[in-house]
């Protein structure tokens, strides 16, 4: 296995973003990519789903204001209930918290035309005024190196990341980005996902590797412990798309889920 590139003890002091009072949250996971269209929220929401399976608390900022897809993944609609200055996340049928920018809005398919600043006040505001009560918190992180990721990778305490791509020469130089970032800002990679990786034949069950065989470059360079694939499934999608992303079963990603586990775990075991 190899080792970390990230040493935490060499991480800048910045000052962070509290939770309020009444929220408890065990350890922020973000979710990431350099690139959009990789299966960032479906990673999220399935390593949530099966967190909740093994008996864990959690819950989903979705921190891609312009672009949310958590509450169709979960079937949850809003309005978010508020009390006083805090706020309450939406929970799916299992159990999931939830809170993102299209609970907020009177129809999901309304645009929120923002410019940066204002969504990284609003990423802080989910985190510091929302009344959580986790285990784990994943953050669904959207595309990109700017605005709300350095917000979030600055202004929020993250335990750990999951980074996410596809396997494409063009969308490895993208991922790589994100994870030179993570690294610059002391966050340790915990997996690579590779989604759409391949698409397993009907009838003869053969395995064919559209975009070529996998590359584990990437995480041999940035000492990323687990790699893991997910490949073309419809059922995938008919989940996302219907709301029932809890019901879904799917032989994907359960290493991953481990990680955060194991890493949480050797965290608290470290404060002890």
């Amino acid at each position: 296995m190899p080792e970390s590139n990230v040493d935490s003890a060499k991480a800048p002091y910045l000052p962070k973003t509290s939770p309020c009072e009444k929220a408890r949250i065990g350890h922020a996971v973000a979710v990431l990519s350099g690139k959009g269209g990789v299966g960032k929220s479906f990673t999220t929401c399935y390593l949530a789903v099966l967190l909740s399976r093994m008996g864990k608390k959690v819950a989903i900022l979705d921190a891609d204001i312009t672009g949310p897809s958590i509450p169709r993944a979960f079937g949850v609609k809003g309005p978010v209930v508020g009390a006083g200055a805090y706020f309450y996340p939406v929970s799916s049928k299992a159990g999931v918290q939830v809170m993102s920018s299209n609970l907020l809005l009177p129809h999901p398919d309304d645009p929120i035309v923002w410019r940066g600043p204002m969504l990284s006040t609003l990423i802080e505001q989910f985190y510091s005024e929302v009344v959580w009560d986790c285990d784990y918190l994943l953050i669904d992180m959207p595309p990109g190196t700017a605005d709300v990721t350095l917000t979030i990778f600055q202004k929020i305490p993250l335990s750990s990341a999951i980074l996410v791509g596809t396997p494409q020469g063009l969308v490895d130089m993208i991922v790589e980005k994100s994870a030179k970032m993570a690294e610059l800002l002391s966050i340790p990679l915990l997996s690579l996902v590779e989604n759409m990786a391949y698409v397993q034949c009907p009838d003869c069950g053969r395995r064919i590797d559209i975009y070529g065989k996998p590359d584990f470059s990437l995480t041999k360079r940035h000492g990323i412990p687990v790699f893991e694939e997910v490949p073309f499934d419809e059922k995938i999608a008919q989940a996302m798309d219907a709301g029932e992303i809890e019901a879904f079963e799917g032989n994907y990603l359960g290493r991953t889920a481990q990680a955060i586990v194991d890493a949480a775990e050797a965290s608290e075991a470290l404060k002890r």
